[in-house]
């Protein structure tokens, strides 16, 4: 009996890093869950990319498939459409990764089209991407669920985009509705060209003002849309480099954690934390969340995901994927704050299994009353360790090394 906190702090600790129901002998979720779906994604991209250069340098482009006989395929799609499929699934391969729910939409409607492609050429380069392709199709619908992200623009990203959107409609309206003062302007696709030609200011000169009024006309897309395409750029693409930014000096950031599964989150750095991280080693997939900047510096190069925030804060907590992780240690010192963690992780994920560290005995039975599933508390365990030690127990050693008595004894119960 004396021996039984230890046994079920072991036990409690195996549960959680080491759960036996988890280790099948063949993890299929690494050949069918969200990161082979994205990853095979990227390689849908590669193909149609190949296949649609392969179409446009055919001349004249046979159309010999299946499809070709019963539907008539316009033949410009067929011609452009792996390359513009392509372009498209690039953008849907990046939302992908970050788990959009927008980018999973899209990728959904586009391999559909993508299919009709090989079903209409039906040439020997295009089998592996039909192949391909409807390989992944039924991985994209399996993990669905997993890509549950909002896009998250922000109101400076919206109302950039959405000046885009309205210099080109105001453009391609004022050009139409002008269309007899330019020479070579004639339609909707016209104007439509000639806006998208004069905003990226490469001037062809094949559309040409006539009149005063008509290059006031174009004056004016040319600083309309120049400024909102500037103004675009630095809110789309800033926020990306701020964050390659934050990954060199040791920060997450919450599109970078978005493919975790599985992996084990450590809110808070305390004196037990370091021996916690040495112990799980390389083959477990730890986040530690702690608003400390130093302690994020401190922790570089010890091959762990840092997310520098609060730990009792639920936006973190979703930040962290503790949605999909398979357990969460709370370890810092304070255990107040500690007990706050451990609410507001049970608030985002009410499933999810939780190990405190209790820095106070008597805050042990406020962590389960909380919701913790396992409460250790180091001082307790270290006074018993160094009873058993100073009565000449001999099991101490054994138990900081990891070792039980029955190993040592080079057997257990059952072989003796």
């Amino acid at each position: 009996m004396a021996n039984a906190p230890e046994d079920s702090t072991d036990k409690a600790l195996e549960d959680v890093f080491y759960p036996a129901d988890r280790v099948p002998f063949v993890d299929w979720d690494e050949f069918s869950g969200a990161k082979p779906t994205v990853v095979l994604t990227g390689v849908v991209t590669f193909l149609a990319f190949v296949t649609g250069l392969s179409n446009l340098s055919q001349t004249p482009l046979v159309l010999d498939g299946p499809l070709s006989a019963a539907v008539d395929l316009p033949l410009a799609f067929v011609r452009f459409g792996g390359v513009l499929f392509a372009f498209v699934l690039g953008l849907v391969t990046v939302g992908l990764q970050r788990r959009k729910r927008l980018a999973w939409r899209v990728a959904s409607v586009v391999f559909l089209g993508l299919v009709l492609l090989p079903l209409a050429t039906f040439q020997p380069t295009d089998i592996p991407l039909l192949v391909l392709t409807l390989v992944t199709y039924p991985l994209l619908v399996r993990n669905r669920h997993r890509f549950d992200q909002s896009l998250g623009l922000s109101p400076i990203q919206i109302a950039s985009l959405s000046a885009i959107f309205g210099v080109v409609l105001y453009g391609t309206v004022g050009a139409y509705g002008l269309r007899g003062q330019f020479l070579e302007l004639d339609s909707w696709g016209d104007a439509v060209y000639y806006v998208i030609v004069t905003i990226a200011t490469v001037g062809y000169g094949d559309i040409t003002p006539m009149t005063a009024e008509a290059r006031w006309f174009s004056l004016s897309i040319i600083l309309f849309g120049t400024g909102a395409f500037t103004v675009a750029v630095g809110a789309l693409i800033g926020p990306a480099i701020e964050s390659r930014m934050a990954t060199a000096f040791g920060v997450m950031t919450a599109s970078e954690l978005t493919l975790l599964e599985d992996h084990i989150v450590v809110l808070g750095y305390g004196d037990v934390t370091a021996s916690l991280l040495e112990e799980l080693g390389d083959e477990t997939e730890v986040v530690v969340v702690t608003p400390d900047e130093e302690t994020v510096a401190s922790l570089q190069g010890e091959g762990v995901n840092l997310l520098t925030g609060d730990p009792t804060d639920e936006g973190i907590l979703r930040d962290a994927r503790v949605g999909t992780a398979s357990g969460v240690v709370v370890g810092s010192n304070d255990d107040a704050r500690d007990v706050l963690a451990v609410i507001a992780t049970k608030n985002v994920n009410p499933d999810i299994r939780i190990v405190a560290a209790a820095t106070d005995e008597k805050h042990v039975e406020k962590f389960r009353t909380v919701g913790a599933d396992e409460v250790i508390n180091p001082r307790s365990i270290g006074g018993r360790l160094l009873g058993q030690s100073v009565l000449g127990g001999g099991q101490t050693e054994s138990l900081l090394d990891g070792r039980g008595p029955r190993d040592e004894a080079g057997g257990t119960d059952d072989s003796e």
